[in-house]
């Protein structure tokens, strides 16, 4: 009987036979080698970085930047377009507060049919705002693809997923200690954790990340942006 291994994202469950997972992980150390998608960072030191999709919401976001800054920690925002532009206050305190904002669509497409104009709509919001152009594009649902990937590395982009064992599943809600337990128990130096602050209710996450940060701080480890993951492991 086959035996199977489950990556699952935000809305795309990726189900990968085991006799085809060599060929999957060929295909990441790929990409990887040639700089243009990044799932972590290798290194011995102790830093990870925690990452937001689908923002900015006026109620999650403002709290957990605050939180953020308790634990003096950085984090990396994948704004979508739309939401940006209604709120640009909040993607001005997360530049100020010096955090990293990438593009994650201008509409949260998931068809990917118009995928260089809803990159340039965001980063033309995001330029706006803080006077940055953003150099990193998650994609919705962490869908990708050659013609995906060749679009985001044409248009300036590295494209940014999370470690395969550090989706927090904070979207579905599972509850406060399920989404705590999952980083803590799979955290190694270099991991991308992946977290939402728009999209639903968003309080197990927001009091999932003052628990987390907390034991990071705790064991030593440092907060830090996906650019500068990439900076350090290059």
């Amino acid at each position: 009987m086959l035996r199977y291994i489950l990556l699952i994202s935000y809305v795309v469950i990726l189900i990968i036979p085991t006799d085809n997972f060599q060929a999957y992980t060929e295909e990441r150390k790929k990409y990887e080698r040639t700089g243009d998608v990044i799932w972590e960072g290798y290194t011995n030191e102790k830093v990870v970085a925690i990452t937001f999709d689908d923002g900015p919401n006026t109620i999650y976001t403002p709290l957990i930047l605050d939180t953020l800054n308790k634990f003096e920690a950085k984090a990396t925002f994948f704004v979508v377009g739309s939401q940006a532009k209604k709120h640009p206050q909040i993607i001005q305190r997360q530049f100020l507060e010096g955090h990293e904002i990438g593009n994650h669509t201008f509409s949260h497409d998931l068809s990917m049919k118009s995928l260089k104009a809803e990159l340039d709509k965001t980063a033309k919001i995001i330029s706006e705002i803080t006077g940055n152009s953003p150099t990193l594009f998650r994609p919705v649902g962490g869908k990708y693809n050659r013609k995906i990937v060749d679009i985001s590395k044409r248009e300036g982009y590295t494209l940014a997923l999370w470690s395969w064992d550090q989706d927090t599943g904070d979207w579905r809600q599972p509850g406060v200690d399920k989404i705590v337990n999952h980083v803590i128990t799979n955290i190694s130096p270099g991991d991308i954790i992946l977290f939402h602050d728009s999209g639903g209710n968003r309080r197990q996450t927001v009091e999932a990340l003052s628990k987390i940060l907390d034991f990071l701080k705790k064991n030593n480890y440092q907060c830090i942006t996906v650019s500068e993951m990439i900076e350090r492991t290059s």
